[in-house]
């Protein structure tokens, strides 16, 4: 992941300014302070929290996918509590990790309130795990809530509780077991009521919050109980920036709270101008009268890969269409790739060409085809005919082959490189968040357009793994579990260094066979296929891999640990413009499962996921966490630069680093190599056709 992502989280976007803002509360997730509230962040809201009220120092990652659905992600230290023996933590405090959700059931109306359905610590722990039913009312500036909480929030235990009706059992509450299991206690034993109010004040930055909470401090995790002298808080929020807020609060009647979130959204917010960007070619006044046969094919070409990122593989004639087949390898974006090679060729053509078409390959296997009407798009970019007539005419079709003449063949360059700086991170365990900076140079060496060599070449400038000291017990093969002595025994590693081969089977069926030193841990060989239909919902892909286990330098030296592991894994959109992958087979530690990994994609290509394993491997062999479950985030730099490109940043957060459920982390995917195949993201980013 490159660093450039945190400017976009710690740059405010600009000053503060006067209209409502539903805020973060202590734990993460939008509410008052100790409390949820019913309300929900705008779609495609990030946040990053840190709040401290002694004895708790928590810290989340927040994101609403959904209009209705908040997930947070939390990590908390419990200061006053060692994570164990002084032996064998040192001075660590004792950390718990959770994943929360809420889920708004009814949006505010004139007469009704807004109403959500809640739990913390969801699959967690369950140090912290609460389940909730809240509702909220605004009349004006002010915002009302007031709720029902069972478990943390609700440990007062003021009420009986009403579904002790349907069964005895909701009556009591079981033990938190500190395992990570999905529990079996949800919305159990007494619950308590909680509310309050949220004021934003006249004064644009600054609003108020007050609140009366369910929980009495006299039930907290690891005997922690604490003192309450009041269970009314007052805090405030201060709005630095649109990007930035401040929080403080007393709390309990007895103890500060101070906080802040840094917050954007991917859905609202503007990408970078693209100043380092070349501009793109004016249109000419009319068209070339140059014969075909006599067009400096090499000059277009050379422009096409300047100006419209496109390496050329060559350029045929088909009656009045235009052929361009090549691979776009700079813009995220390929309506803006498309509009800019147009523009390029209408400068160089005569009127006998009324269509242009870029063929989009990835290694020599065609992917899709995009057909653009020479003189609709020249009204369009001139602002003579609106925007929606190009998109009605513009046609983007499966790349199929084609009777034509070939104009001109370019031969291929077969070395690219790149440097930049990389970060890995892991969040778990007492020695806390672990990260790595390196400084990295990756490169690809072509022998054909198929067939091609890739490498990473990393080397350590900042790292706080040789810190960590905590090896975690396994029940099971360490296939990740290492990962301190992967981290920290050589500085100059080769994370990958393989040969790869891809070819398109049929028309709609791409395969492909690589084999090297394919991630950090793993060297071996492997295969993939994948049917991937044009304009489908849906694919359906396989992958088998024979690997061994490399050694801790990440050199060339391996270990005696092998085996086989491979998945089939299907592929559709779902409901909500969310997507689903479930892949189901063996992995790394030799266990046999499936996961399900869902997702929800915004128009500009940031990604929000989350994922969850089940595998054969017993709770007892897979040790703390039970399973293997995390979210994560992608973000195309596109989002956060002044400069195209089709490179991503990818943030994991998994609570655990355990030896189930364990993947291989292939460098290549056909799914994600024919992304062109789905065509929704060219059509919802079509007004960049004329940038």
């Amino acid at each position: 992941m490159k660093l450039c992502i945190a400017a976009v989280l710690l740059v405010p976007c600009g000053v503060a300014h006067g209209e409502p803002r539903y805020t973060q509360n202590d734990f993460g997730g939008v509410g008052l302070l100790q409390t949820p509230t019913a309300r929900m962040a705008p779609l495609g809201e990030l946040s990053v929290n840190a709040s401290r009220t002694d004895p708790y120092s928590r810290y989340s990652f927040s994101a609403q996918p959904l209009d209705w659905l908040e997930g947070t992600f939390r990590y908390t230290a419990i200061t006053n509590r060692p994570y164990g023996p002084e032996s064998f933590s040192g001075g660590q405090s004792y950390k718990d990790k959770a994943v929360d959700a809420k889920v708004r059931l009814y949006e505010e109306s004139h007469w009704l309130p807004q109403v959500a359905l809640g739990m913390m610590d969801l699959g967690g722990t369950g140090l912290f795990s609460s389940e909730y039913l809240v509702a909220n009312k605004r009349y004006g500036d002010v915002d009302f809530s007031a709720g029902i909480a069972w478990g943390y929030m609700g440990s007062r235990g003021d009420l009986g509780n009403p579904l002790g009706a349907l069964d005895d059992r909701f009556n009591q509450r079981p033990t938190a077991e500190g395992s990570g299991s999905f529990s079996n206690g949800y919305f159990r034993g007494r619950p308590a009521l909680f509310g309050g109010v949220a004021y934003q004040t006249p004064w644009a930055p600054l609003s108020l919050k007050l609140e009366y909470e369910g929980n009495d401090y006299q039930h907290e995790p690891r005997d922690n109980n604490q003192r309450q002298d009041s269970p009314i808080n007052l805090g405030l929020v201060f709005k630095v920036a649109d990007s930035i807020d401040l929080s403080a609060a007393w709390e309990r009647g007895n103890t500060a709270m101070f906080g802040i979130t840094l917050h954007t959204n991917f859905v609202s917010r503007k990408a970078p101008v693209k100043t380092y960007d070349p501009p793109p070619p004016p249109l000419p006044a009319q068209a070339p009268t140059t014969p075909m046969d006599q067009v400096d094919w090499a000059a277009v070409s050379k422009r096409l890969q300047d100006n419209a990122g496109y390496s050329v593989q060559r350029i045929a004639q088909r009656g009045p269409e235009l052929l361009v087949y090549g691979e776009q390898q700079r813009y995220f974006h390929g309506a803006k790739a498309v509009g800019r090679a147009s523009r390029i060729l209408d400068n160089s053509v005569n009127d006998q060409i009324s269509w242009f078409t870029l063929v989009s390959e990835r290694y020599a296997m065609p992917i899709e085809e995009t057909s653009v009407p020479r003189e609709t798009f020249r009204e369009v970019v001139a602002n003579r005919e609106d925007l929606q007539d190009l998109h009605r005419q513009t046609e983007v079709n499966r790349a199929s082959a084609h009777n034509q003449t070939v104009l001109y063949t370019q031969s291929a360059n077969p070395l690219s490189y790149g440097a930049g700086l990389g970060y890995k991170q892991n969040v778990g365990g007492p020695d806390g968040l672990l990260y790595q900076v390196s400084a990295d140079l990756d490169a690809e060496y072509r022998f054909t357009r198929n067939t091609w060599w890739s490498g990473l070449l990393s080397v350590n400038l900042l790292n706080n793994y040789d810190g960590f000291t905590y090896d975690a017990p396994s029940g099971l093969p360490r296939v990740r579990t290492d990962l301190r002595k992967y981290m920290t025994t050589s500085d100059v590693t080769l994370p990958t260094f393989q040969l790869n081969r891809a070819v398109q089977l049929d028309q709609d069926l791409y395969g492909m066979v690589y084999g090297g030193l394919l991630e950090s841990m793993y060297a071996g060989v492997g295969s993939e296929v994948l049917y991937r239909s044009m304009g489908q919902r849906w694919a359906l892909g396989a992958d088998l891999n024979y690997v061994r286990q490399r050694g801790f330098e990440q050199d060339f030296s391996l270990r005696d640990y092998r085996t086989l592991t491979g998945h089939i894994t299907g592929y559709t959109d779902l409901p909500f413009n969310t997507q689903g992958a479930l892949s189901v087979g063996r992995y790394l530690a030799r266990d046999w499962g499936a996961t399900l990994d869902l997702s929800r994609q915004f128009n500009n290509g940031v990604r929000i996921g989350a994922w969850v394993t089940r595998t054969t491997a017993s709770k007892e062999a897979y040790g703390e966490g039970s399973f293997d479950k995390g979210l994560y985030l992608s973000i195309p730099f596109d989002e956060l630069m002044s400069l195209s490109t089709l490179r991503r940043a990818n943030l994991v957060w998994a609570p655990l680093t355990r030896d189930g459920g364990a993947r291989l982390n292939r460098a290549y995917s056909l799914h994600s190599m024919t992304d062109g195949r789905d065509s929704d993201l060219f059509y919802k980013n079509f007004e960049k056709i004329t940038e």
